[in-house]
């Protein structure tokens, strides 16, 4: 069946909510992603929505050290990193209305109190912010049969209670057959007394009924088979029918998760609460592409320099893109996370890199760690290392050509030196009289021209392609022609031809780079054609160092 496109279309939407207790990080984005996944494989028209409860009014200017990457959507959204999630499984764009923050809720009231929307009425959290909350929700109704809701944090926290409470009254707005509650929850085993301990979920599960929302649903976080006296255990105490306490048990991909859960009978259940017919889901494909990364005949090892490695959540769908870059060529991928401050001089750089089979530089802001980026992409220039670019990997690589090739030796970026004599990557024209840091970059999606017979063009096989950007600087204009002399092809421009997209080295085995990011529309169903591309160059060159095939059984990074 193909997704979101149902033979016959519910005629009431249906709505599920997804909270999360005992502690953070349980994996409340891939579960709620994974039911939806489900669903899409019903047929059934599915979108997703996040509650983040902070009071950031978006992720954009947030660490990626406290929160991860910064995902951005077609219409310039900069969101959690869990609608990357939500886009990789339901296979469906999102856009800003899919991420909703308390900074952004409360900005909205506060808008229309000072318009004098309320007629000089106090206005409180109940009921004008959770108002507000529920009419983020019926905003994605329409054309849609079921929206997940994902409730950011943790039952408990002081933050998520307006969510909370809104979601309640959700409920009991439309009618209790037309929304369901799933609670994940953590069930520990406590390694002195060898057996599991349940009363964390207990606890959780009271919480969560002392706000007024009693569960339809646990799915238990656990390292382990449950086994029937603890589930019967669980649903005694929580109040919750036997079959609705599901496990989710660590997995070596997260795209395991769909098939366990659906082994499990969730999404029979789940319909079944919700009063949805339809067929059983054929998840054969899914299946198949779960086995590809599970147990792939071989590997290749891709070496990430970056700023921001040693928190692997910063360049979540650089991440995922690279897997879909190894289900695209039947090859498991192995992630070397590595900090840019090791390439300390060309000769440890080319050292560091004869371990890697390709080189990736992700995106990043600010000037640590550029040097090292340098160093590294020059010895893939120089060696004939696969290299792949994006964003600032592109704005480096930049700086290394015109340095080590043009013999621009003080080239650099105004970013990181604003003085510098021979500033090849500059501040964008329309971010020149910019204040304001949230929300003001180059966002979203926009058009890119391919230039005919180029590397690009065979790799995307079409003149004109529409990526997602989130940037402030590009390549100067002026350096264009010497860089075109010096060998580097402009394989990609913006429509007008005033800023440079793409560019790559025609001479070398494998080195292309991008201003945008690609990673943010990367599919495990769809991987994108640079991740293929570049996994396919990653290979070949794997070969020709005559390495062996070697078996990536269990090889692979549990994302997320």
């Amino acid at each position: 069946m193909t997704p979101n496109t149902p033979a016959t279309p519910l005629q009431t939407t249906k709505y599920i909510f997804v909270t999360g207790g005992v502690v953070s990080s349980l994996g409340k984005g891939i579960v709620a992603a994974s039911v939806g996944r489900l669903m899409v494989e019903r047929g059934l028209r599915v979108t997703m929505l996040k509650f983040d409860p902070y009071i950031n009014v978006d992720p954009g200017t947030m660490s990626p050290f406290q929160h991860g990457e910064v995902y951005v959507t077609d219409d310039g959204a900069e969101t959690d990193l869990d609608l990357g999630h939500y886009e990789r499984f339901i296979d469906r764009p999102l856009s800003q209305q899919n991420n909703v923050t308390t900074g952004r809720i409360y900005s909205n009231v506060i808008t229309k109190e000072r318009r004098g929307d309320f007629l000089g009425a106090t206005v409180q959290v109940i009921p004008h912010i959770t108002d507000e909350i529920k009419a983020a929700i019926r905003r994605l109704s329409p054309e849609n049969d079921v929206v997940i809701v994902e409730v950011g944090g943790t039952v408990g926290d002081i933050e998520s209670l307006p969510f909370l409470e809104a979601i309640r009254q959700f409920r009991h707005d439309i009618g209790r057959d037309n929304a369901l509650f799933i609670h994940l929850t953590l069930v520990p085993y406590i390694a002195a007394a060898h057996e599991v301990k349940t009363k964390p979920t207990q606890h959780s599960v009271r919480d969560l009924m002392e706000i007024g929302i009693q569960p339809d649903v646990l799915v238990c976080r656990t390292d382990r088979p449950l086994t029937e006296d603890v589930k019967r255990k669980i649903a005694s105490f929580c109040n919750v029918e036997f079959g609705a306490v599901v496990e989710s048990r660590d997995v070596s991909t997260i795209y395991q998760i769909p098939l366990s859960l659906h082994e499990q009978g969730l999404d029979s259940l789940i319909c079944r609460k919700l009063g949805i017919g339809g067929d059983e889901p054929d998840l054969g494909t899914w299946g198949s592409l779960v086995q590809r990364v599970t147990d792939p005949p071989a590997k290749v090892r891709i070496g990430v320099v970056g700023k921001y490695t040693d928190y692997a959540d910063s360049y979540k769908s650089v991440q995922e893109a690279l897997i879909h870059g190894g289900i695209a060529n039947d090859v498991g991928v192995e992630i070397a996370w590595t900090s840019s401050d090791l390439f300390t001089d060309p000769a440890t750089a080319r050292d560091v890199l004869s371990k890697f089979d390709g080189l990736l530089v992700p995106g990043g802001f600010g000037v640590r760690g550029v040097e090292g980026m340098v160093d590294a992409i020059r010895a893939a220039r120089e060696t004939g290392t696969p290299f792949f670019g994006i964003c600032l990997g592109m704005q480096v690589a930049i700086i290394e050509f015109a340095r080590n090739v043009c013999g621009l030796d003080d080239s650099n970026s105004s970013e990181f030196m604003p003085e510098c004599s021979n500033p090849v990557i500059s501040l964008m024209e329309s971010q020149q009289h910019v204040k304001d840091m949230g929300g003001t970059m180059r966002l979203g999606s926009y058009p890119c021209r391919i230039r005919p017979g180029s590397r690009a063009a065979e790799i995307y096989g079409a003149p004109e392609i529409s990526e997602r950007h989130r940037h402030r600087y590009e390549v100067s204009n002026q350096y264009r022609d010497l860089f075109q002399e010096k060998g580097m092809r402009l394989s990609g421009l913006s429509p007008d031809g005033s800023l440079v997209e793409m560019i790559e080295l025609p001479e070398h085995p494998y080195f292309v780079a991008c201003q945008f990011h690609p990673e943010l529309k990367s599919r495990p169903t769809r991987p994108h054609p640079l991740f293929a591309a570049f996994i396919a160059a990653s290979v070949s060159t794997r070969r020709k160092k005559g390495a062996p095939a070697t078996p990536a059984k269990g090889g692979m990074p549990v994302a997320g």
